[in-house]
């Protein structure tokens, strides 16, 4: 029953309830001086009785109006957010991790980091010809020149994700602030924490790719030391065509 008729049916009780009350006796001759009684007390008590029937009826209606808009909220609070950014944080962490997957000469590798270091990096062999350990040292500063491009190119792809990053965090933080219900404030919050979630991944990509240039520099100048010493040894070494002498300066 709408409102409407709730409170039509209302004001039909209360005409009732405040009609005067007539006093006839059916199939009584009525004598020529009988009038009409009236009881001052029944009356007001049919009035205070429509009286506390209205109010039931209005209670009633308020409460009908408070469900509804109770409903209202409720499907308001369960209205899912329109605005998704989860398909271009995808791609953002898909272009990072295909720079890292791109690396050069070594990958993000263990078991073949372990091979490389044990052919390349580990203590130089006393059997090896010159010419093999001049191949070994352009092959390891290869290595470290490959490794230091690849940092620079993680940088500028997580550098190039900014400009979509502050896109995606200004849909959100409007969608948030414009969110007409508690699911979607709180799909809102989510994204961010996704958008930050991308943001410290490609972060990790960008020490990853320096501390992986950096070590392979430092390992490159500890082999090259180590076969320094070692051409160092074979050139001083008896029948080597080396012989000490003096040396002379300025004709002394």
């Amino acid at each position: 029953m709408t409102a409407l008729r709730v409170r039509s049916h209302a004001l039909l009780l209360v005409a009732a309830f405040l009609a005067p009350p007539l006093a006839v006796s059916p199939m009584v001759v009525t004598p020529a001086h009988a009038f009409i009684v009236f009881d001052p007390s029944n009356y007001a008590q049919n009035v205070l009785t429509a009286a506390r029937s209205l109010q039931q009826i209005t209670n009633q209606i308020t409460s009908l109006q408070n469900e509804a808009l109770m409903l209202i909220n409720q499907a308001r609070n369960l209205a899912s957010l329109p605005f998704s950014s989860l398909h271009q944080l995808q791609q953002s962490v898909q272009r990072t991790q295909q720079l890292l997957g791109q690396a050069q000469n070594i990958a993000f590798d263990v078991q073949q980091i372990d091979q490389v270091f044990q052919q390349k990096y580990a203590n130089v062999s006393l059997s090896a010809s010159d010419q093999e350990l001049v191949t070994d040292a352009r092959s390891r500063w290869q290595n470290t020149v490959g490794s230091l491009q690849d940092a620079m190119r993680v940088q500028a792809g997580v550098v190039g994700n900014i400009e979509a990053n502050r896109a995606q965090m200004s849909a959100l933080v409007g969608a948030s602030q414009s969110a007409t219900g508690a699911l979607q404030a709180t799909q809102a919050g989510n994204q961010l924490l996704a958008l930050q979630a991308q943001q410290l991944s490609d972060l990790t990509a960008v020490v990853s790719a320096n501390g992986r240039a950096q070590a392979l520099s430092e390992a490159e100048r500890a082999a090259a030391a180590e076969q320094g010493r070692e051409q160092r040894r074979r050139f001083i070494a008896p029948g080597s065509g080396y012989q000490a002498g003096d040396a002379k300066m300025f004709n002394r």
